[in-house]
């Protein structure tokens, strides 16, 4: 049998290799758009400017020590619940920039559908810094200004929003204090719908608490992950935005949701992430420096913190005893009316202490369901949450009183004793009593 030369062999190898390339360019390609594991500079429109991106996060290795922060100001939180587990001068009354347009999102999302149609006025159409490049007349969907507004961080689109909702800029900024009012946002003041007057001013705390709100609404969820979106244009190619936030492509889980810069303010973030149904929220205000790159290691170094260093855990389970409570003489069973699920250190899950406050005003007779006081819990000394406490059983009055003595029953000696004294008291001492 002749045997095959390596000239032939070499030939059907390159025959195969061949083959192989003609079929992967007839086939589906990726987007490359997607698969790019960093930003790519799109340009901007109207104008083309490029939006130059960071493209690597450092952070340090995530550990139970909270990271160094170059900004002067941040929050870490659950974005479910609120709890805090990371705060730095988080109360502090900053300009804030382009993070105000969250609360302009929240404002519209409350206030008109997706669907309606916004006419754009020359007040709109007039705005500088980044925008749209939206025309006089133009008829566009809140839908789709909100994406300019959240994902290129569009200063026209702010203003058509505003100018639909609140008739006026100046009667949509009232909105919005009102709101800020309505959601104890103590730190905060609005005074344009934009950011880019930096008139206005909030806190790192306040504006977690406005990204909380903001998530129960799942188009503004669906909107502030979003990398790229396609605006459409009057007779006009769709205007291709890209999303500001670089943590979509660089933090594994990144979810949303805004960044903002201005001078004034610094590079602003509000960032969030999900990591096997953990959702946490970070925000950091004012850092510094020629780039935006540190305000992103920040938010993600904190993100890092909070995955790395915290657990969900139940602390107190619905039904679980918390003690008696003590009601005109009668003890009334209590137990836990919720459970308590919470973010707990991995170095503080043993450092829990639950305690029992019964309502003053308590009287039977006491139901079994009733309210009676709360429950408090509390890990390495700090409140975790409180929970209702309520009645187990129903207790409905007071303690049954002993039988009368029976007349038929034979005296016992200690009560014929008794008798005897008595019988002699009296005739002893009785002219005198």
């Amino acid at each position: 049998m002749r045997r095959p030369s390596i000239r032939s062999g070499a030939f059907v190898l390159a025959t195969l290799f061949s083959l192989a390339v003609i079929l992967q360019q007839l086939g589906p390609r990726p987007d490359p758009a997607w698969a790019a594991s960093t930003p790519p500079p799109t340009p901007v429109p109207p104008n083309g400017s490029p939006s130059p991106f960071p493209t690597a996060l450092t952070t340090p290795r995530p550990s139970l020590t909270p990271p160094p922060l170059g900004a002067p100001s941040a929050i870490l939180e659950d974005l479910g619940t609120g709890q805090v587990l990371f705060a730095k001068a988080p109360d502090g009354r900053r300009p804030i920039a382009s993070l105000t347009k969250v609360m302009t999102a929240l404002v519209v999302l409350s206030r008109t559908k997706p669907g309606d149609t916004v006419v754009v006025d020359g007040t709109a159409a007039s705005q500088s810094g980044s925008v749209l490049g939206l025309r006089v007349g133009e008829r566009i969907t809140v839908r789709e200004l909100l994406f300019g507004l959240l994902v290129q961080s569009s200063n026209d689109a702010a203003v058509a929003l505003a100018e639909h909702v609140g008739r006026t800029v100046p009667g949509f900024v009232a909105m919005m204090n009102r709101q800020a009012a309505r959601m104890k946002l103590s730190h905060s003041r609005f005074t344009g719908p934009s950011g880019l007057d930096n008139g206005g001013v909030s806190s790192a705390r306040d504006l977690a608490t406005v990204a909380r709100a903001a998530y129960q609404s799942t188009l503004f969820e669906q909107i502030v992950r979003t990398r790229f979106h396609d605006v459409p244009a009057p007779s006009a190619p769709p205007r291709h935005i890209q999303n500001r936030n670089v943590l979509l492509w660089l933090y594994p889980g990144a979810i949303g949701v805004k960044t903002g810069f201005t001078t004034p303010a610094g590079h602003c973030l509000i960032a969030a992430a999900d990591r096997g149904g953990t959702r946490l929220v970070a925000v950091v205000l004012g850092a510094t420096g020629p780039e935006d790159g540190g305000v992103f290691n920040d938010g993600a170094a904190l993100l890092n913190y909070g995955f790395a260093a915290f657990a969900e855990r139940t602390l107190i389970h619905v039904g679980d005893p918390v003690g008696p409570v003590t009601v005109e003489g009668m003890a009334v069973p209590v137990v836990a009316g919720a459970t308590l699920l919470r973010l707990v250190r991995n170095d503080q899950a043993e450092k829990t202490t639950i305690s029992f406050s019964p309502d003053r005003s308590l009287r039977l007779p006491i139901t079994a369901g009733d309210r009676v006081g709360r429950v408090v819990v509390e890990v390495a000394g700090r409140r975790a949450g409180v929970v209702p406490a309520i009645a187990s059983a129903t207790v409905t009055g007071s303690p049954p009183q002993p039988p009368p003595p029976d007349p038929s029953r034979p005296a016992t000696p200690l009560e014929r004793g008794l008798r005897a004294l008595s019988v002699l008291i009296q005739a002893v001492l009785g002219p005198f009593l």
